[in-house]
């Protein structure tokens, strides 16, 4: 499955802890949310992980999210599901951040396979059901979820089934029926397919591997946060702009900034967290600004940028939380300037955004005017996968 040795192979974790309530619960055991409807993060003995993982040690460790295995919750080598996932490029947009007066970066996703930052995710989790036991796994998702448990379960041996709007683009759909999934196509949206998982969950005994409804798909993300900071020669940056549907990515990269500190890898100060969404799905954003701390449903979600069509999350008080923690700020997007953003990308930096990454540029603009970025600021943008799977999204949007 991997060439790791296992003789080296080490993780500092040691339980979940309640992300709400801070019920500690045993690493050992399957869960998904604390009973008390939060999500579970991995907690680390992070004195041990100084020691077996110091900074220095990295430069020479295999070039993929693995490199920071003391981080992440796989307790032995032989169970590690991999394709290869994680250190994404970090590239600059010289022309567009010359327009701004900033220093514009984005980390690029979509080279993770199955063309998107889910694999990182689903990498962790699937390990971690291998690890554990776990024979059948399943998910609602709008599209890049979807593919990505469905290759990770083909290359783990484990059964998936996934959940998808009736209305996703056919490339996702097919993408996960080619590795062997089972799909089943559902009139609704995501949180629809949410409750069909439930189901089959309660009738079949499939563990669900819902978007922070379970623990590790949580850990696989927040190397994001570890591979940028590294990437920055452990400076971060001044903002982040992040797409946002779930919000599972930039829960994560707030852990990973945390845990860094601990380990003496960078210092306190931390980025401006900009959450984006959708003006046609945007809950997250109009619960910021409400002063709330939970988001109320979205009604009527609408938007062709897919990952963003998320009504409700179940990790929305983290995102507020770490949004306000930060800083930060939450802006939504229309469509229009999804696609005039995404044709500037392509166009003037030679990058085919996904409408999701397509959306950070669209805020960025919007956040210069309103003078949310400062002259000279740096600012890293996250494209969260490819194009391709967006094609019929993308041809309607351009017009063409």
């Amino acid at each position: 499955m991997n060439d790791f040795d296992r003789a080296t192979w080490r993780s500092t974790a040691v339980d979940l802890v309640c992300t709400r309530c801070d019920k500690v619960h045993a690493l050992g055991q399957v869960h998904n949310l604390c009973e008390c409807g939060a999500p579970l993060g991995t907690r680390y003995d992070l004195d041990a992980a100084r020691i077996a993982l110091p900074r220095a040690a990295l430069p020479g460790r295999s070039r993929d999210l693995w490199r920071y295995r003391e981080l992440l919750p796989v307790q032995d080598a032989a169970h590690c599901v991999t394709l290869g996932e994680g250190m994404t490029p970090l590239l600059a947009l010289p022309r567009l951040g010359g327009r701004l007066g900033v220093r514009l970066l984005v980390k690029d996703e979509s080279l993770n396979p199955t063309n998107s930052f889910k694999a990182r995710g689903m990498a962790v989790a699937v390990s971690r059901a291998k690890e554990l036991g776990l024979r059948h796994l399943a998910i609602p998702s709008a599209g890049n979820a979807g593919c990505a448990l469905a290759a990770y379960a083909a290359r783990a041996g484990l059964r998936a089934t996934v959940f998808m709007p009736a209305d996703t683009s056919r490339e996702f759909v097919e993408e996960c029926r080619i590795h062997g999934a089972e799909v089943h196509l559902v009139d609704g949206l995501i949180h629809d397919c949410a409750k069909q998982v439930q189901a089959g969950r309660e009738a079949h005994g499939w563990f669900d591997l819902s978007t922070l409804k379970e623990p590790y798909r949580l850990e696989g993300k927040k190397t994001l946060g570890f591979e940028l900071a590294e990437q920055m020669q452990w400076t971060l940056p001044d903002v982040i702009v992040y797409p946002t549907g779930g919000g599972t990515g930039l829960v994560g990269m707030w852990k990973a900034f945390d845990e860094m500190e601990s380990l003496g890898w960078i210092g306190s100060r931390r980025p401006r967290m900009v959450t984006v969404q959708a003006d046609g799905c945007a809950p997250i954003v109009r619960a910021f600004h409400a002063g709330a701390e939970r988001a109320t449903p979205w009604e009527h979600a609408s938007t062709f940028a897919l990952g963003l069509r998320v009504p409700a999350a179940v990790g929305d008080f983290l995102m507020l939380r770490a949004l306000r923690a930060s800083g930060g700020t939450a802006v939504s997007v229309s469509d229009a300037a999804m696609a005039e953003a995404g044709r500037e990308v392509a166009g003037q930096e030679g990058m085919f955004f996904s409408p999701e990454g397509a959306a950070t540029w669209a805020a960025a603009q919007v956040l210069r005017r309103t003078a949310a970025l400062a002259e000279g600021e740096t600012v890293v943008l996250f494209n969260t996968g490819g194009w391709y799977k967006y094609a019929e999204g993308w041809r309607a949007a351009l017009g063409m």
